[in-house]
């Protein structure tokens, strides 16, 4: 039997007044990978923050429900401790915090047990070795110095340490060339075990070379038009989002 992970009913988000999600209807089950693309304004970062219960986006209609659980009213870290992450577009860099130190103390904060830091450590290194990182950035300040594509290889780390049940990737693929997207790729494909859920959110399909997504949906002006399969991103390479716009004034 397919369990559901993620229900989204009926969603209307609000950022400082104005109505940007205007019904969002979603479900993912688990061991699923959904991609939502669309033109840039139209809602996908919104939704992905409001998720994760960003204080800037406000509910203003429907329900999100995780495993079952309408989870509206929950706080970041709750739904984080649930199995919840969102990797960052654009990831903060934390002077005076190593890579080694804040990943041992998300680990502990969201599955609220201690850690020894050599079993942590050797956890870590095997980690970071699948990712294809040198173990030598566990030892640096969180994302100080770092590369466009470093910082989202950090994130993806960030992923294979948490464990998340389901990850909400936030283009990740923006900015980067095309070894660190393959690298990125890979290190997703490597986390995706059947299990766990990816929503890879995303405004062109450079990501999607690598991936077999099982769902790709496109979201324009706060409303998920169209939801298919991989046909729909290469469609959208080769001709852009034009008549996806003109549905959205149908609807």
């Amino acid at each position: 039997m397919v369990e559901k992970l993620l229900n989204i009913k009926d969603l209307h988000v609000e950022v400082d007044g104005k109505e940007i999600l205007k019904g969002i209807n979603l479900d993912i089950n688990k061991g699923e990978v959904h991609v939502i693309m669309g033109p840039n304004g139209g809602g996908k970062s919104t939704l992905a923050n409001t998720l994760m219960n960003h204080p800037k986006y406000k509910i203003s209609k429907g329900d999100i429900y995780f495993e079952g659980e309408r989870i509206n009213d929950l706080k970041t870290d709750e739904r984080a401790k649930r199995g919840m992450f969102l990797s960052f577009q654009y990831p903060e860099e934390v002077a005076g915090v190593t890579v080694e130190s804040f990943l041992r103390t998300a680990k502990m904060a969201v599955t609220g047990e201690p850690l020894k830091i050599l079993t942590f450590r050797k956890r870590l290194e095997e980690s970071m070795r699948l990712l294809d990182i040198d173990k030598s950035y566990a030892r640096r300040y969180l994302n100080v110095g770092f590369s466009g594509g470093e910082k989202k290889k950090n994130e993806i780390l960030q992923m294979a340490i948490l464990e998340p049940k389901l990850s909400i990737l936030d283009e990740t693929d923006s900015g980067l060339d095309v070894d660190a997207v393959k690298v990125v790729s890979e290190g997703v494909k490597l986390l995706a075990d059947g299990e766990k859920s990816i929503i890879i959110i995303t405004h062109h399909n450079k990501i999607l070379q690598y991936l077999h997504p099982d769902y790709v949906h496109v979201l324009i002006d706060g409303k998920i038009i169209k939801t298919g399969d991989m046909s729909i991103a290469k469609d959208i390479e080769n001709n852009g989002y034009e008549k996806y716009k003109e549905e959205v004034y149908q609807l």
